[in-house]
């Protein structure tokens, strides 16, 4: 009886006993491994060290999988995706809320939940599905990585995809600077991509756009065909992923707070304004990338960057590689290529460590098995590696963002598999106690399940014959 209530909850030695068991800690090097501040210090001291866990979430929210979705239903459908991003984006919250809230109450990730409370025929196929969502997004990490060496050395994309696979010492080399400095850099890389899109709608005349026509388009919806449905549950799968459904549990037991009630309350606030700002803060960056692709590229032909100089393109554009001519008309051809080259690796490898992690969570919550991290990524990269390059063996260099937005349509169709046991479980009071759900979560977490089912179901025919057409070239 004991074993069916949440940690927090239970007897001292209950506690002690379940941590002890083999595999109850996630992420076991950094677990409590951040020192909070007790209940009485104020509120910056508190925000500052609960501040980190949802960075790692929303980096995972501006890999190269959001750009190529993004730049893609900008291209093509001007501002019509905008409201997707958006209502994506806000899903996203509430789901990584409650998955945040999971971890703080119950003290386990969330594979090890579905691991202790369902039926054990469960867990090969939950860990199987898993896994594919981290393939399938390390797909577009190395898409993405193998892009953007081409613009800043010329090495054809080919080439580039198989030298992705030496990034496993690069996170060895990068491990050695810390967590902290590494999403510091990142982040600052990324932010200046931000700021220059920014910049760009908001300061170059040549290059605002209709706030008008952008708010209609929020606020009307609609799918007007079955290439709209495809991007648009790609979008999805770029913005809630499931592997970080997983992954985020076990972040927030990475800060060290006492089991009161005081600090449980405070351990759930903190996290909860973690998650809104920087979630916030992706949305903003991708509904900017939407934006200047539809500027750029919709309806056009060409480009006119700083200088004079134009640049012609044509609805056959690969646009992931041509996506710094977003940045053209503020920074020049040079520099823009240079700096979104940059920003693309730089997010590829930080969600690459994000998926690193996350791994390393679903193998251990599900199969109780361990491995060292740096033999976990070379597994996931090859895995990713085999289908990219028999790819672009095959169909060529010029599909890279069509292979992109496949592999985020792949993880919108697995988002269910994660979803439903995450809301189940926290709504549940015989799990989670007194932190269940209160009716405002319950609403918004089924709802948006609801919604990105809902989405899955009634694109799947669409989304099969895209699928089709993209790996056969039909």
């Amino acid at each position: 009886m004991n074993d069916d209530l949440p940690i927090s909850l239970r007897e001292p030695a209950a506690e002690a006993a379940e941590v002890s068991r083999p595999g109850a800690v996630s992420l076991e090097g950094m677990h409590g491994s951040v020192n909070v501040p007790d209940s009485k210090a104020g509120f910056w001291p508190q925000m500052r060290a609960f501040f980190g866990p949802a960075v790692l979430v929303s980096v995972a929210y501006m890999d190269p999988g959001n750009w190529g979705t993004d730049l893609q239903g900008g291209a093509q459908f001007k501002y019509g995706l905008l409201w997707v991003v958006g209502l994506a984006s806000l899903m996203a919250i509430f789901l990584q809320v409650i998955a945040a809230r999971l971890g703080i109450a119950t003290g386990r990730d969330l594979a090890q939940c579905c691991y202790d409370w369902y039926p054990k025929w469960t867990r090969v196929p939950n860990w199987l599905l898993a896994e594919i969502a981290i393939i399938a997004c390390d797909l577009a990490e190395v898409l993405g990585g193998a892009v953007a060496l081409n613009m800043l050395f010329h090495i054809p994309i080919f080439w580039g995809v198989l030298i992705t696979g030496l990034d496993v010492l690069l996170l060895l080399a990068l491990q050695g600077m810390g967590m902290r400095m590494i999403e510091a850099v990142i982040l600052l890389l990324v932010a200046t991509i931000g700021i220059c899109y920014f910049a760009e709608i908001f300061v170059l005349p040549q290059m605002r756009p209709s706030f008008l026509e952008m708010g209609h388009a929020m606020l009307t919806p609609h799918l007007g065909s079955s290439s709209m449905i495809y991007v648009a549950i790609g979008i999805i799968g770029a913005t809630v992923m499931p592997h970080v459904l997983y992954l985020h549990p076990a972040l927030v037991q990475s800060r060290k707070f006492q089991k009161d009630e005081a600090s449980m309350r405070k351990a759930v606030r903190f996290n909860t304004i973690d998650v809104v700002i920087n979630l916030s803060a992706a949305f903003l960056i991708n509904a900017a990338i939407l934006v200047l692709a539809a500027i750029v590229f919709y309806g056009k032909t060409s480009v006119t960057i700083a200088g004079g100089q134009v640049v012609q393109f044509n609805a056959a554009t690969d646009w992931i590689q041509a996506a710094n001519l977003t940045l053209a008309p503020l920074l020049g051809k040079a520099a823009a290529s240079t700096l979104f080259a940059i920003a693309l690796l730089a997010s590829g490898q930080s969600a690459t460590i994000v998926g690193t992690m996350a791994g390393q969570v679903v193998m251990e919550g599900f199969m109780r098995w361990r491995i060292k991290p740096w033999l976990r990524r070379l597994i996931t990269r090859s895995l990713a590696i085999i289908p990219a390059a028999v790819f672009i063996g095959i169909r060529g260099a010029d599909n890279i963002t069509d292979l992109i937005v496949l592999s985020q349509v792949v993880l919108a169709l697995q988002l269910p598999f994660a979803m439903f046991p995450l809301l189940h479980l926290a709504s549940s009071r015989k799990r989670m106690g007194q932190w269940r759900l209160g009716w405002f979560l319950l609403i918004a977490g089924w709802g948006s399940g609801l919604i990105i089912a809902s989405f899955d179901f009634y694109g799947l025919p669409a989304t099969l014959k895209q699928a089709w057409q993209v790996l056969c070239g039909g």
